[in-house]
């Protein structure tokens, strides 16, 4: 369903600017117009005007494009200009039939704006302009949830947009109808928490902790709540209980380094760790005062606005109040005195230490509204002598991963560098923390580097990065289990940081612990068909095709012979020049692995070959028996029975079981069959039967312990050696044989005879 577009032109600005004096004014009001004086399109009647149905307010601001933003009030508006202009209010056809325009929720997905609407989930896509309902669900729905990652144009940086998570706040946790998309919210279907049955409560939101790979579900218990986990070592335990009062919020902040805010009429909670512990957010009124929560500092929270770094919130009947997000960092400081508070005022952070207190306007002569928009200098107001805050310890924090992402592969290892230099006098503590320690290990080290022409010392600090799993340091019980792909972020931070360090921001990588992307795998081919003559080049470029002969070949690969020969047209773009291999020495490829370009070593993993046009005309050296199995080893018969005998079959690190690991009861009960893995701990080979021809072999790698990707290759070789089949019988030839012996036996005797003198 497509909708008009609620911008209009702009033709004047109005709002306010700010400036602090040293009584503490937070701003000082000058009319600036923002809108528009004359509409460009007007919407036609049949639109509902949606509206917030909280009596706060809430604007949302997509993480990785600043521009686009959703004021959720008594109107909701949606712009693609940061409020640059005047807007209509947003509204949403009629012809979706939402009932009660009521919205609940709203979330940025990628490239869409998620509404919950009237207990039902809408998708409207602001590249297009149009509106679509999500499918699947079947039950109400007052919260989304999800996150967004703005590092790489990585396909797993990606992918985190898509996630989705639809629920009922309230609803008895275990009998909830939780929901769950990979599309973006177009389409979801049923989710099942890990032993939700057993959980005592109400559902207080179900999130995607993409810092700890962890799908993690709030439980409420009376007024004390507390997160749960979905995978190993986190689902044997629960997080920290905390208590609360009214009904929370939880926001995800940007970056994906696991820090939550939680929050209500008159609570504030941050946790540093997607939900394990939980700290309440002490208020500072300075130079004297000092609240250790918001309930006893008397607030209560009208709106909250957060970016990587920062928090600030809005009290009702009060001012605006500002922290740090950084490490180890739990309070907030009131800006000012000043009451700034009206009932439809929103923050938001426009730059790194910019705030904006956003209110917006109608206007007597148009639809369209206007927004009172007063920037606040976060930086200015701290250099407030009165504050006593005192100054940043660090002179600068520097590094090349800042906001970038990285992988690491099983087996892999990353170090990071950075640099640090303090203000003269200063011995500031450098502290290096990782999101998901379950799976990322690190260890820092830190050495001077002499000085900058200031005379301030210079420091370096390298942080080493590898899979926990392979850290050396940590317990079993402790990592999440190698076989499953993970994410981290690892922060550069410095500890207990003054809150006046608003231009010092840490330094956050995102780490994907997983398949890295730029490896591959190629087969060696020293010796070539092409190389010794056997076949041209040219000839196998020029649409060569090769005859398959039905007595060799199975196109269901079940070792049947097949009605009729197959005509196979090679691929020497895919294949190049076959190899060459003689069919009576026991054969196995040398596989190699390359990155980038580059050889990095011969691949001993196990890994398994299929001939990919059926082919059967060979065995294996080993036998179930001969390679020590425990258990019945998989074939690939097994692994297409498994797969319905349909196309594409995969035998990869996903299904792979080891026969020589005990496998739940199931018993070597033939020992005879051919043993089909290659590489590992055996040194199994191929045995050709006596056919000469060109074999095209598809290569996967199933050692679940040696990469996340899923490495395969095709390649071809070209058997010889045998000779033709002869056209005489082999027992008229071993008489032929035997007769020609005798015969030659008797003419040695007789021959001298012949020839004796008398």
């Amino acid at each position: 369903m497509t909708a008009l577009n609620n911008n209009v032109s702009v033709s004047g600005r109005r709002g306010h600017t700010v400036s602090s004096d040293s009584q503490g004014a937070l701003i000082t009001p000058k009319t600036l117009r923002v809108g528009t004086l004359e509409l460009v399109q007007r919407r036609p009647d049949k639109e509902d005007i949606l509206y917030f149905s909280s009596r706060t307010t809430s604007l949302i601001t997509h993480p990785c494009k600043r521009n686009l933003a959703v004021y959720l009030g008594a109107r909701v508006f949606f712009t693609t200009d940061s409020f640059g202009s005047s807007l209509l209010p947003f509204t949403i056809p009629t012809s979706m039939q939402v009932g009660v325009p009521a919205v609940t929720s709203a979330h940025f997905a990628g490239p869409v704006l998620l509404f919950v609407i009237n207990q039902k989930v809408y998708i409207y896509d602001y590249q297009t302009n149009s509106w679509n309902a999500a499918i699947g669900i079947e039950h109400p729905i007052s919260h989304i949830s999800g996150d967004n990652c703005c590092y790489s144009q990585n396909s797993f940086c990606l992918d985190i947009g898509d996630s989705i998570f639809a629920y009922l706040y309230g609803e008895m946790v275990s009998q909830a109808n939780i929901y769950y998309s990979k599309t973006f919210g177009y389409s979801f279907q049923k989710f099942a928490f890990y032993r939700q049955e057993e959980l005592v409560g109400s559902l207080g939101g179900i999130f995607f902790f993409h810092s700890l790979s962890q799908v993690g579900l709030l439980v409420l218990d009376g007024t004390t709540a507390k997160f749960v986990y979905s995978d190993h070592p986190l689902s044997r335990s629960f997080g920290l209980p905390f208590d609360y009062v009214g009904t929370l919020d939880v926001l995800i902040t940007p970056g994906q380094k696991g820090i939550l805010i939680l929050w209500s009429d008159n609570n504030l909670l941050i946790s540093p760790n997607a939900g394990q512990l939980i700290n309440t957010v002490m208020v500072n009124f300075r130079p004297y005062k000092f609240f250790s929560s918001i309930l006893e500092a008397n607030l209560t929270l009208h709106s909250i606005a957060t970016n990587e770094n920062e928090l600030a919130i809005l009290a009702r009947n009060d001012s605006v109040y500002y922290g740090s997000l950084s490490t180890l960092s739990s309070s907030v400081i009131r800006l000012s005195n000043q009451r700034v508070w009206s009932q439809e005022a929103a923050l938001m952070f426009t730059h790194l230490g910019e705030l904006e207190i956003l209110t917006p306007l109608p206007d007597v002569n148009f639809p369209a509204f206007d927004f009172l928009r007063c920037p606040i200098n976060i930086q200015e107001i701290l250099m407030n002598p009165d504050l006593e805050i005192e100054a940043c310890k660090v002179q600068r924090l520097h590094g090349f991963f800042g906001n970038k992402m990285y992988t690491i592969d099983m087996n892999s290892e990353l170090t990071l560098t950075a640099f640090m230099v303090p203000r003269l006098g200063n011995s500031p503590i450098p502290l290096v923390t990782v999101s998901n320690p379950h799976s990322l290990g690190l260890q820092a080290t830190i050495e001077e580097q002499g000085y900058t022409l200031d005379g301030n010392s210079k420091y370096q600090l390298n942080i080493y990065l590898k899979q926990q799993h392979h850290s050396g340091r940590a317990d079993p019980n402790f990592t999440s289990s190698i076989k499953r792909p993970t994410m981290s972020t690892v922060t550069l931070d410095i500890a207990n940081k003054e809150i006046s360090c608003i231009d010092l921001k840490p330094l956050t990588a995102l780490v994907s612990v997983g398949c890295d992307l730029e490896k591959k795998i190629i087969v060696q081919n020293d010796l070539s068909a092409c190389s010794k003559g056997i076949l041209d080049p040219v000839t196998l470029q020029d649409n060569y095709y090769y005859i398959i002969e039905k007595e060799a070949y199975d196109p269901n690969f079940l070792g049947q012979k097949a009605t009729e020969d197959l005509k196979v047209l090679y691929q020497y773009n895919k294949l190049g020049c076959p190899s060459l291999v003689y069919y009576d020495t026991p054969w196995k490829p040398v596989v190699e692995l390359w990155r980038r370009g580059k050889f990095q070593e011969v691949v001993n993993a196990q890994y398994v070959l299929l001939e990919v046009n059926g082919l059967f005309t060979y065995t294996y050296s080993l036998t179930a028996g001969t390679a020590l199995c425990k258990s019945q080893p998989q074939n690939w018969t097994t692994i297409m029975a498994d797969a319905g005998y349909h196309r594409p079959f995969s035998w990869d690190r996903e299904n792979y079981v080891s026969c020589h690991k005990p496998n739940g009861g199931s018993l070597l009960r033939w020992p005879d069959v051919p043993y089909q893995i290659m590489g590992g701990p055996t040194n199994n080979k191929i045995i050709f039967e006596q056919r000469n021809g060109i074999y095209v072999f598809l290569l996967s790698i199933v050692d679940p312990y040696y990469s996340y990707c899923h490495l395969e290759t095709t390649f071809s070789i070209y058997v010889y050696g045998d000779f033709p089949p002869s056209i005489i019988p082999i027992e008229l030839t071993i008489i032929l044989l035997t007769m020609g012996m005798l015969l030659t036996l008797w003419l040695v005797y007789a021959i001298p005879k012949c020839h004796a003198p008398r």
